[in-house]
Order: structure tokens, then C-alpha cells, then sequence
């Protein structure tokens, strides 16, 4: 098998853990088939003073399975998700972490959030206030930067190459495996742990988000109904939490340590709306170049793509924004090209939302099928796509497939994959 693609070496995901409401591999890919909701009444927080009193929540994750319980006290709930994807995803790519560790000078870790662990700073805060201004814990402050989850992720597996933690928003899962890809390609790390995870299901999150009218607050009492990406009626996104980290390797190595594969990464890009802190640019200019971009970086002919996994958050703005971006690029061939939104079952979980919708996207490479757009029963005349409305789809023989993240901040990011 050639090892080198338009010039460059090919990169491969060879392992992958996943943190979601709808559980952990295996579990998470059987429920989004089936089109089960992980979006419920909330149970970790208090929320009755709140208008939107749902959520997708983590519900009856132990960390004790992967960090040891004084460790895991000092960390935040997004931290202790980063640790327990990456273990995972280490393990699924048939390795260990002494044989992480022996060669972890060659080995990056790019893990990217929008908040990092809030929780933990903004109680260092309360507590230091509610003691009369005492001294305060400055471990509460280290540990809720951004950088720590990633920071934990390597020092767990003495990865000591480059040490990257993106936040841009809702694009940041699928920019993390982006830079990861560019790193083995540049030749300067032969593995990357890469991924993307948030936790930031607290009131005053969901207070702010429901401020903006961003969230749905239509859906109190049906909670299973309320995200519903490109359907008429949908009014909102559902806040999520979680998300999954990959082992991203040069297919070279891969090969020669008889790895699994679960797909090539054949192209990545990244665009700015330059437009507004909040609202998508209404012409969509930068999804579309956010899509155009990867398909050069690729050298992958429009027609070629099978599938695509779109941002899909169930606002007004953005499902309108993006088919009209996806006709653009891909002009009538859109009309044959399905598109499905996974955050329908398991909300939007920020920065790790993108990592998430990679995993959902190995998984139809692995099993052939794709998932369904749940909660698709009206539709809108501005998004006439095929969304592969409530039920999966059998797809024999899918190879190309594309995931789209668009975010706050006019961050967008797209990924090609393609099975091996």
C-alpha cells in the first residue's frame, strides 16, 4: 500500500475513546443508530429556577476507572473526561501506555476545550470569598485553565512532544486532529493524541446561552424532542457535554505495528467569518471555504464525498446557512449527497461536539451505515437536503465522507476521512 498521498505522508486514526451521553464506544454508536436521545431532564445540576431545564448530561461516569480518586479530586469534570477518552483511545489502538510513554518524545498531545474545568476556578473563587478573603487555593486557578486537560492527557502518558490545547469554540474537535494530521505530516511527531472535550452543563451557562434565545427553551417536558436539526420547528440547540479523543498516526507506522484503522484523514481546513462574536455570517462565506479548503487540502473531487456530517445545532441561522454553504460548494451533486445531524441525540458539547461527530463518522465507515437526522418531521423549504430523516441508512461500500464544525466567534473547520 502506498504510504505517501500528493506528495505528503498519509495519516490514519488508529484508536478513538469516547465520553457521551449516550455512553462510552461501542455503546455510543449503537444508540445513534437506533436514533436514541441522550438529551433528558437534568439530574447533575439544580435547575429549577432555570427556563431551560434540559440538557445532554454524562450521566454515571466513574473516573475511578482511569485516574486514581486523590488525583482525580484536584481536576475538573472536563479534565477527568480527557483522561478517560484518551485511556481509552489508547487501549482501542492496541497499545499501552508504557509503550506510549517509551516513545514519547515522538508523541504530541493536542486536546482542545472551550472552558476547560470553569467549575473548579469559580469555586476556588466562592470558597476564597466565603472564608473572608483568607488564602486562597492556587490550585483552583491552575487547574481550571484550559491547558490542563491536555496537560493531565500528557503527563498521564509521558507524551513530552508538542503540547497544544485549541479553543476555538465549536470547531475545536475537528481542529484538533486537523493540526494533529499537519504535525505528522511535517514529520514532527510520529503519534498524536488528539481530541476535544467540554463540560459546562452549570446554570449560569445555560442562563447566558438562553439569553442569546440560542437554546431551545420550547421543549421542558419532552426533552427527547427539542433538538431538531433542519426540521421546520426547531427553535434552538440543547447544551451536551463530553467528548473523544483519537490516536492519530502516520498509516506507515500504523502498518508496521498492525494496527486497526478506522480511516484515512485525507484533508483538513480551517476559516474565520470575520463577521460577529455570535451570529454566522448570513452568506455562509466561511463554511464555504471552510468546505472548498479541505477538498483542495485533499485533492478530492467533490463528487467523490459520500456523506457529510454537518455542524447541525437545530438554530434558525446555522441549518439554513450550512445547506445553502454545502449547495454552493457542491452544487447539484448536494442534492445527492446525505447529511446528518448527530447533535440531535446527543446536543451540542461545545468544543468537544466536533470530536464527537468525527467518532460518529468512523463509525459509518466501519459499519456501513449512517445514522439518522431524529426529530426531522417537518420539512423546511430552506434546507432541502436529504437528511436521512429518523431512521439509519444502509450505505454498502461508503468510503468519503466529510464533517463540518462551525462555531461562536465565526470559527469554522472541516475534515475529509476516508475508510482504508
Amino acid at each position: 500500500m502506498e504510504l505517501m498521498r500528493n506528495g505528503r505522508k498519509r495519516v490514519v486514526i488508529s484508536g478513538l475513546g469516547v465520553v457521551s451521553p449516550l455512553g462510552e464506544k461501542d455503546e455510543f454508536w449503537d444508540n445513534i443508530e437506533a436514533g436514541k436521545s441522550g438529551i433528558r431532564k437534568l439530574q447533575n445540576i439544580e435547575a429549577e429556577h432555570l427556563n431551560v431545564r434540559i440538557g445532554a448530561e454524562v450521566l454515571g461516569f466513574d473516573s475511578s476507572r482511569y485516574i486514581p480518586p486523590k488525583q482525580a479530586r484536584r481536576m475538573g469534570r472536563a479534565t477527568q473526561f480527557a483522561i478517560a477518552a484518551a485511556v481509552m483511545a489508547v487501549e482501542d489502538a492496541g497499545l499501552s501506555i508504557d509503550e506510549v510513554s517509551e516513545n514519547g518524545q515522538r508523541v504530541a498531545t493536542i486536546i482542545g476545550t472551550t472552558l476547560g474545568s470553569y467549575e473548579v476556578g469559580e469555586s476556588g473563587i466562592r470558597d476564597w470569598r466565603d472564608s473572608g478573603y483568607k488564602r486562597a487555593n492556587p490550585m483552583s486557578i491552575v487547574n481550571a485553565l484550559p491547558n490542563m486537560p491536555g496537560h493531565y492527557v500528557s503527563k498521564m502518558m509521558n507524551a513530552v512532544g508538542p503540547l497544544v490545547t485549541p479553543s476555538v469554540a465549536c470547531a475545536t474537535g475537528i481542529q484538533a486532529v486537523g493540526e494533529a494530521s499537519d504535525l505528522i505530516r511535517l514529520g514532527k511527531s510520529d503519534m498524536v493524541i488528539a481530541g476535544a472535550v467540554d463540560a459546562v452543563m452549570f446554570d449560569y451557562i445555560l442562563a447566558g446561552f438562553s439569553a442569546t434565545r440560542a437554546l431551545t427553551r420550547q421543549h421542558n417536558d419532552t426533552p427527547e424532542q427539542a433538538s431538531r436539526p433542519f426540521d421546520a420547528d426547531r427553535s434552538g440547540f440543547v447544551l451536551g457535554e463530553g467528548g473523544a479523543v483519537f490516536i492519530v498516526e502516520s498509516l506507515e507506522q500504523a502498518r508496521q505495528r498492525d494496527a486497526k484503522i478506522y480511516a484515512e484523514v485525507l484533508g483538513y481546513a480551517a476559516s474565520s467569518d470575520a463577521y460577529h462574536v455570535a451570529a454566522p455570517d448570513p452568506a455562509g462565506g466561511g463554511a464555504k471555504r471552510a468546505m472548498q479548503w479541505t477538498l483542495d487540502d485533499a485533492k478530492v473531487h467533490p463528487s467523490e464525498v459520500e456523506y457529510i456530517n454537518a455542524h447541525g445545532s437545530s438554530t434558525v441561522a446555522n441549518d439554513a446557512i450550512e445547506t445553502a454553504a454545502v449547495k454552493h460548494v457542491f452544487g447539484e451533486a448536494a442534492y445527492n449527497i446525505p447529511v446528518t445531524s448527530t447533535k440531535g441525540m446527543i446536543g451540542h458539547a461545545m468544543a468537544g461536539c466536533g470530536s464527537l461527530e468525527i467518532a460518529a463518522c468512523l463509525m459509518t465507515l466501519e459499519r456501513e451505515v449512517l445514522h439518522p437526522t431524529v426529530n426531522y418531521d417537518r420539512p423546511d423549504p430552506a434546507c432541502d437536503l436529504d437528511y436521512v430523516p429518523n431512521v439509519a441508512r444502509p450505505v454498502p461500500g461508503i468510503r468519503t465522507v466529510m464533517s463540518n464544525s462551525f462555531g461562536l466567534g465565526g470559527q469554522n473547520a472541516s475534515i475529509l476521512l476516508r475508510g482504508i
